[in-house]
Protein backbone atom coordinates (compact mmCIF):
# COMPACT_ATOMS: atom_id res chain seq x y z
CA UNK A 1 0.00 0.00 0.00
CA UNK A 2 1.19 3.73 -0.84
CA UNK A 3 0.52 6.81 0.46
CA UNK A 4 1.13 10.56 -1.29
CA UNK A 5 2.53 13.95 0.44
CA UNK A 6 2.83 16.66 -0.99
CA UNK A 7 5.75 18.41 -1.34
CA UNK A 8 7.22 21.95 -3.47
CA UNK A 9 9.56 20.77 -6.43
CA UNK A 10 12.13 22.12 -4.31
CA UNK A 11 11.93 19.07 -1.69
CA UNK A 12 15.13 17.86 -1.60
CA UNK A 13 13.46 14.31 -1.98
CA UNK A 14 11.37 15.89 -4.88
CA UNK A 15 14.70 16.97 -6.28
CA UNK A 16 16.38 13.44 -5.77
CA UNK A 17 13.77 11.44 -7.36
CA UNK A 18 13.39 14.19 -10.41
CA UNK A 19 17.28 13.63 -10.51
CA UNK A 20 16.79 10.24 -10.58
CA UNK A 21 13.92 10.13 -12.89
CA UNK A 22 15.56 12.78 -15.71
CA UNK A 23 18.84 10.06 -15.37
CA UNK A 24 16.36 7.03 -16.00
CA UNK A 25 15.35 8.99 -19.31
CA UNK A 26 18.03 9.94 -20.20
CA UNK A 27 19.94 6.00 -20.18
CA UNK A 28 16.82 5.02 -22.17
CA UNK A 29 15.52 7.73 -24.27
CA UNK A 30 15.79 6.29 -27.51
CA UNK A 31 19.04 7.26 -29.56
CA UNK A 32 17.17 7.34 -32.79
CA UNK A 33 15.09 9.97 -31.48
CA UNK A 34 17.89 12.19 -30.59
CA UNK A 35 19.19 13.29 -26.97
CA UNK A 36 16.97 13.82 -23.98
CA UNK A 37 16.29 17.22 -23.00
CA UNK A 38 15.56 17.93 -19.36
CA UNK A 39 13.17 20.35 -18.55
CA UNK A 40 13.11 21.05 -14.67
CA UNK A 41 9.76 21.90 -13.44
CA UNK A 42 8.90 25.57 -12.67
CA UNK A 43 7.76 25.16 -8.80
CA UNK A 44 5.09 27.85 -9.12
CA UNK A 45 3.29 25.36 -11.61
CA UNK A 46 3.04 22.95 -9.18
CA UNK A 47 1.35 24.74 -6.11
CA UNK A 48 -2.31 25.16 -5.09
CA UNK A 49 -4.60 25.97 -7.41
CA UNK A 50 -2.22 25.90 -10.17
CA UNK A 51 -1.08 22.28 -9.58
CA UNK A 52 0.54 20.07 -7.19
CA UNK A 53 3.49 17.58 -6.71
CA UNK A 54 3.39 14.37 -4.74
CA UNK A 55 5.64 11.97 -3.28
CA UNK A 56 4.29 8.27 -3.77
CA UNK A 57 5.84 6.69 -0.30
CA UNK A 58 5.73 2.93 0.47
CA UNK A 59 4.59 1.47 3.95
CA UNK A 60 7.90 2.52 5.40
CA UNK A 61 7.44 5.82 4.38
CA UNK A 62 10.37 5.58 2.12
CA UNK A 63 9.72 7.76 -1.38
CA UNK A 64 9.26 5.79 -4.01
CA UNK A 65 8.03 7.86 -6.90
CA UNK A 66 6.81 11.57 -7.63
CA UNK A 67 4.32 12.81 -10.02
CA UNK A 68 2.68 16.12 -10.21
CA UNK A 69 0.09 18.03 -12.26
CA UNK A 70 -0.01 21.40 -13.51
CA UNK A 71 -2.88 23.75 -15.11
CA UNK A 72 -2.28 24.53 -18.86
CA UNK A 73 -4.00 26.68 -20.90
CA UNK A 74 -7.94 25.83 -21.48
CA UNK A 75 -9.28 24.12 -24.54
CA UNK A 76 -10.92 26.62 -26.19
CA UNK A 77 -14.91 25.94 -27.48
CA UNK A 78 -14.72 24.51 -30.65
CA UNK A 79 -18.34 23.76 -32.72
CA UNK A 80 -17.65 19.85 -31.68
CA UNK A 81 -16.43 19.96 -28.10
CA UNK A 82 -17.15 22.14 -25.28
CA UNK A 83 -14.69 24.51 -23.48
CA UNK A 84 -12.65 22.52 -20.66
CA UNK A 85 -10.25 23.48 -17.72
CA UNK A 86 -7.28 21.32 -18.63
CA UNK A 87 -4.22 19.83 -16.03
CA UNK A 88 -1.39 18.16 -17.38
CA UNK A 89 0.14 15.48 -15.33
CA UNK A 90 4.44 15.96 -15.60
CA UNK A 91 6.81 13.92 -14.18
CA UNK A 92 5.22 10.65 -13.32
CA UNK A 93 7.69 8.21 -12.29
CA UNK A 94 8.41 5.29 -9.87
CA UNK A 95 11.82 3.68 -8.77
CA UNK A 96 12.47 0.79 -11.35
CA UNK A 97 12.88 -1.13 -8.43
CA UNK A 98 9.17 -0.56 -7.29
CA UNK A 99 7.28 -0.91 -10.86
CA UNK A 100 4.65 -3.43 -11.51
CA UNK A 101 3.25 -3.09 -7.83
CA UNK A 102 0.59 -0.65 -8.50
CA UNK A 103 2.36 2.31 -7.06
CA UNK A 104 2.20 4.13 -10.59
CA UNK A 105 -1.49 3.60 -11.35
CA UNK A 106 -2.16 4.85 -7.86
CA UNK A 107 -0.05 7.52 -8.30
CA UNK A 108 -2.35 8.63 -11.61
CA UNK A 109 -5.10 8.19 -9.83
CA UNK A 110 -4.49 10.32 -7.06
CA UNK A 111 -3.51 12.68 -9.83
CA UNK A 112 -6.75 12.60 -11.19
CA UNK A 113 -8.65 13.12 -8.39
CA UNK A 114 -7.22 16.17 -7.21
CA UNK A 115 -7.15 17.77 -10.88
CA UNK A 116 -11.05 16.85 -10.52
CA UNK A 117 -10.75 18.88 -6.95
CA UNK A 118 -8.97 21.83 -8.94
CA UNK A 119 -12.05 22.03 -10.93
CA UNK A 120 -10.23 20.17 -14.04
CA UNK A 121 -12.75 18.90 -16.87
CA UNK A 122 -9.83 17.06 -18.46
CA UNK A 123 -6.64 15.57 -18.07
CA UNK A 124 -3.71 15.38 -20.80
CA UNK A 125 -0.26 13.94 -20.69
CA UNK A 126 2.72 13.57 -23.37
CA UNK A 127 5.24 10.43 -23.20
CA UNK A 128 6.82 8.67 -25.66
CA UNK A 129 6.54 5.72 -27.49
CA UNK A 130 9.17 4.07 -26.31
CA UNK A 131 7.87 3.68 -22.78
CA UNK A 132 5.41 1.11 -23.63
CA UNK A 133 4.30 0.19 -19.71
CA UNK A 134 3.10 3.76 -18.78
CA UNK A 135 1.75 4.10 -22.72
CA UNK A 136 -0.77 1.14 -21.51
CA UNK A 137 -0.79 2.39 -17.97
CA UNK A 138 -2.70 5.28 -19.90
CA UNK A 139 -4.64 3.59 -21.94
CA UNK A 140 -5.74 0.93 -19.40
CA UNK A 141 -6.78 4.11 -17.22
CA UNK A 142 -9.09 6.17 -19.85
CA UNK A 143 -6.62 7.84 -22.11
CA UNK A 144 -7.13 8.39 -25.41
CA UNK A 145 -4.48 9.54 -28.05
CA UNK A 146 -5.54 13.33 -28.83
CA UNK A 147 -3.77 15.67 -31.13
CA UNK A 148 -0.28 17.45 -29.99
CA UNK A 149 -1.00 20.10 -27.52
CA UNK A 150 2.52 21.01 -26.81
CA UNK A 151 6.26 21.51 -28.49
CA UNK A 152 8.14 18.45 -25.97
CA UNK A 153 10.73 17.74 -27.62
CA UNK A 154 10.73 14.29 -26.15
CA UNK A 155 7.00 12.99 -26.91
CA UNK A 156 5.66 10.99 -29.07
CA UNK A 157 2.27 10.20 -28.40
CA UNK A 158 -0.16 12.61 -26.68
CA UNK A 159 -3.34 11.58 -24.42
CA UNK A 160 -6.53 12.93 -22.94
CA UNK A 161 -8.96 11.90 -20.47
CA UNK A 162 -12.26 13.99 -19.85
CA UNK A 163 -12.96 13.80 -15.57
CA UNK A 164 -16.80 14.95 -15.80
Amino acid sequence: MVSFTEVPTTDARAVRLLGDYFADRERTFPSAQGAYRTTLPAPEHFVSPAGVFLLTLDETSSPIGCGGIRRIEDREQTPDTPAAIRYEVKHLWVDPACRGTGAGKAMLDELERRALAFGADEIVLDTNASLEAAGRLYRRSGYLDIPAYNHNPNATNWYGKPLR
